[in-house]
């Protein structure tokens, strides 16, 4: 890669979880004199390590990974948060000559760092309280309907279930008495600087849940639960956000005594399978993402990715994206 151009090369590997993402990473970071950041939203806690699927250093093969263990587990993470952290990396690589090599589990994320984050009010919990109550009081859809006076463009794409995305919307219009969908289209400030490259790798359906399935028995043979005992014997709070994540949630419940382990096993499998198919759904969106079939371990797409890139390199831009 020629460090020497003007607007210096940003990869984004994009894709469900199992589907080797962080293998190519790993790759074209050695191919490329480039290093690995992450951009996922479980993996910036520090202590929640195999269920998060962080690359163990065996993995890493000596490449330098960002943006991992990087927040304790009390702490909060949001987009914007995230994208403070991402730009200041991005600064010292730029700096250093290196090519940032994005794995992408979190869209909401990399969508954040690319184009920006609209300037939304502070959260308030006195407000966010009395909604939560006045949603208790009134019929199941009451916050959807209100949601839909407001603003009824978010509400649109807000399910009448989903009260945590309800309150936010709606505290947000409350707040800043602009509807959300006006705020997000302006005071977007998006990155600039960096030439950006989407990959993005895709399976057959079945494919893919073999390999979450057979992953989901290597994270618990290699001592995930003993790891959640772990974190709940040194102190770990329970309403910690990371607690949250799948297979925490279930493995607590089982060192807790409130579930079996073959029952949390199965849970974990059938939750990891729904949470691709949202990864993948939002994915599919995802604009100018030039999209490889199979995993990133494999030798071949390893290959075909790298020549891509050498590609839009040498052309100084990027072809129209579409599928190999």
């Amino acid at each position: 890669m020629n460090q020497t151009e003007s607007v210096p090369p940003l990869i984004a590997i994009v894709g469900p979880t199992a589907s080797g993402k962080s293998a190519l990473a790993v790759w074209l970071a050695e191919k490329l004199s480039g290093e690995v950041v992450a951009c996922d939203s479980t993996q910036l806690f520090r202590g929640f390590d195999i269920g998060t699927a962080k690359p163990p250093s065996d993995e890493r093969r000596g490449i330098p990974h960002h943006l991992i263990d990087v927040l304790e587990p009390h702490e909060n993470s949001t987009a914007g948060g995230y994208r403070e952290m991402a730009r200041a990396v991005l600064a010292d690589l730029r700096t250093r000559g290196r090519v940032p090599v994005l794995s992408v589990g979190t869209g909401l994320y990399l969508r954040a760092l690319l184009e920006g984050l609209a300037e939304l009010p502070q959260r308030s919990e006195s407000l966010r309280e009395r909604l939560r109550t006045s949603a208790r009081e009134h019929p199941t859809d009451h916050l959807h309907r209100l949601l839909q006076r407001l603003d009824p463009e978010t509400a649109a794409r807000v399910a009448p279930a989903d009260e945590q995305k309800l309150i936010r919307a709606v505290e947000v219009c409350l707040l800043a008495r602009k509807p959300v969908s006006q705020l997000h289209r302006s005071g977007r400030t998006p990155l600039e600087g960096w030439r950006v490259m989407k990959i993005g790798l895709r399976q057959p359906r079945e494919q893919l849940y073999d390999r979450i399935h057979k992953r989901a028995d290597s994270m618990l043979e290699r001592g995930w639960l003993q790891e959640v005992r772990s974190l709940i014997r040194h102190g770990a709070r329970k309403n910690a956000k990371p607690f949250d994540f799948i297979g925490y949630r279930e493995l607590r419940a089982v060192a807790e005594g409130k579930l079996s382990f073959e029952d949390a096993r199965a849970a974990i499998e059938q939750s990891t399978r729904q949470y691709a198919k949202r990864q993948i759904t939002w994915f599919r969106k995802e604009a100018d993402v030039q999209w490889f079939e199979g995993f990133g371990d494999d030798p071949q797409l390893q290959s075909d990715a790298l020549t891509w890139v050498l590609a839009q390199a040498a052309l100084g831009r990027g072809d129209r994206p579409g599928s190999v």
